[in-house]
């Protein structure tokens, strides 16, 4: 369970790096006025630069929050629930993703009705609401359903704080303002913000009580939330539309069910139990419905339209791809490193700063390439390149391959990934109608998401089977038990079976590789 989040964690630090650093990245155009015309007002450019820092606090509020329990899960259990606390300990991990997943078409939507400040707020608002209530629980169920609250707010943290840097960067472009130094602050702290969550859970829950990883919240969310009522100013939606609750709900539904089978299944229940494929029955009945409705409502809450424009339908099946191959290489590499390598889980969990590092430098990079006019398509194929690249050399790891060659690995990894995600992010966005740049941004997330649980799900299966089949008997929880030539043929077993996860993540990026070849090249500036 841990694993589908911290999976998507990765991809969304590496898609705010570059979405960041490209929105502030455009160099400004001649001025209208002639030369010796007064430039912006210095108070918009204040306003400008306090929209930037509220965006990046956003972002990292939304990085951290995601993963950050599950580094506290033994206090909390001890506190709450010492007897059969451990049983709901995936429900407790699951209930943030699940809540932001469902609650994802429905902002996307909103946004571009209502607007995206206003979106935002109330997305803020929720947050706090749940993580208020999260501190305060005293049962583990109270617990479970203040994290879906706040996974509800979360949820739209991210996409709709993607949705405004989008549109300061439109408005960048237009008032002739130059470069801003907000983005390179926020490119370091998405990138770096997949990393020290888990950490910051572990110290917070360590010195200050678990409590404090959702009070923690509350001051930094009130300032983030009455600084947006004052300074954003972001465009507002022009007219009334009806929303698409039907469409919203199918969705939310589809979503569930389906991330409900990727985490039961093989592990809780069989894949024939009668659980699984009632799950799976009811994802494609709720498929078909929501794509009936899509077809047939008014105004629907993702526009099958969208799918006729290329870069869209192919950066959709993009992101989910990398979704799916990202799962296969973060995840599988800390356990790995913990169990193959004997890493400890906190020193395993600083592997991921090389990859950090590297989508934070290509993200900026790269942002500020595409603004003197390179195209996008080129970074969104050199990205998914060298991702594949990485993932194959992680299919090469064996007992006793360096753990240096293993911090290198994972910085191509970044380096890939910091290219490809944020690069394809703005790419979507500039072709798509600025009425449906919500539902877009949200449309990727989605994608992402259930890419990433798909990931998680078939990855975690393969493993399993793999190593059932040449290890010593037992599952890998045994591992760790073991002694002698049977500890040495489950480590052989195991390695063996990571060759095979990660081997299968080249394959999906390798895919992903032929889709971006496909995409039309254009630069940012262009809208055809």
């Amino acid at each position: 369970m841990p694993a589908s989040t911290s999976g998507t964690d990765a991809t969304t630090a590496a898609s705010t790096a570059t979405a960041i650093g490209t929105a502030t990245g455009t160099p400004p155009p001649p001025s209208p006025h002639g030369p010796g015309s007064p430039g912006p007002r210095p108070g918009s450019d204040i306003r400008r630069t306090v929209a930037l820092v509220l965006c990046i606090v956003t972002i990292l509020l939304a990085l951290l929050d995601s993963n950050i329990v599950s580094s506290a899960t033994v206090p909390i259990v001890h506190d709450l629930d010492p007897v059969h606390g451990v049983d709901r300990i995936p429900w407790l991990i699951a209930a943030y993703q699940l809540a932001a997943t469902a609650a994802l078409p429905l902002y996307g939507k909103l946004c571009d009705t209502l607007g995206s400040k206003r979106v935002l707020i109330g997305a803020l608002a929720t947050f706090l609401t749940g993580s208020a209530l999260c501190g305060a629980a005293r049962s583990m169920g109270e617990l479970i359903a203040a994290r879906a609250l706040q996974g509800i707010g979360g949820g739209g943290l991210m996409s709709i704080t993607m949705v405004v840097l989008h549109q300061l960067g439109t408005e960048d472009e237009a008032s002739g303002k130059g470069p801003g130094r907000g983005g390179n602050l926020g490119g370091i702290v998405a990138g770096a913000g997949m990393a020290i969550g888990p950490w910051l859970g572990g110290v917070l829950a360590d010195h200050a009580g678990w409590r404090w990883i959702f009070f923690v919240n509350l001051p930094v969310g009130l300032a983030v939330l009455a600084t947006a009522v004052v300074v954003l100013k972001p465009p507002t939606g022009t007219s009334r539309h009806r929303i698409d609750f039907l469409g919203a709900g199918l969705a939310a539904a589809f979503s569930t069910t389906l991330l409900l089978v990727t985490q039961w299944g093989g592990q809780d229940y069989a894949w024939s139990s009668p659980q699984i494929i009632g799950l799976l029955t009811a994802a494609v009945a709720t498929l078909a419905l929501f794509l009936r409705r899509q077809a047939t409502a008014a105004e629907p809450i993702l526009p099958l339209g969208l799918f006729s424009i290329r870069p869209v339908r192919y950066g959709f099946a993009i992101q989910g791809l990398a979704g799916v191959a990202m799962m296969g290489s973060i995840v599988y590499v800390m356990i790995y490193l913990q169990v193959v390598r004997g890493v400890p889980a906190t020193s395993a969990g600083l592997f991921l700063v090389p990859m950090a590092i590297g989508m934070t430098v290509i993200g900026l990079a790269s942002g500020r390439l595409v603004a003197l006019g390179w195209s996008q398509k080129t970074f969104v194929v050199s990205g998914a390149a060298c991702a594949s690249a990485a993932l194959a050399l992680l299919a090469t790891l064996g007992t006793d391959t360096g753990l240096w060659t293993v911090r290198a690995t994972m910085l191509v990894l970044g380096l890939g990934f910091g290219q490809l995600i944020g690069q394809l992010i703005q790419l979507v966005q500039n072709k798509v109608p600025a009425g449906r740049l919500g539902v877009a941004t949200t449309g990727l997330r989605c994608f992402q998401t259930l890419g990433t649980a798909l990931g998680a799900s078939v990855f975690g299966t393969l493993l399993s089977r793999m190593y059932a089949s040449r290890g010593p008997g037992g599952t890998t929880s045994d591992i760790a038990g073991l002694t002698g030539s049977s500890r040495r043929q489950a480590l052989e077993a195991f390695t063996t079976s990571t060759h095979l996860v990660f081997g299968c993540a080249a394959a999906v990026m390798a895919t992903a590789l032929v889709l971006a070849v496909r995409l039309p090249g254009a630069t940012r500036d262009q809208t055809g």
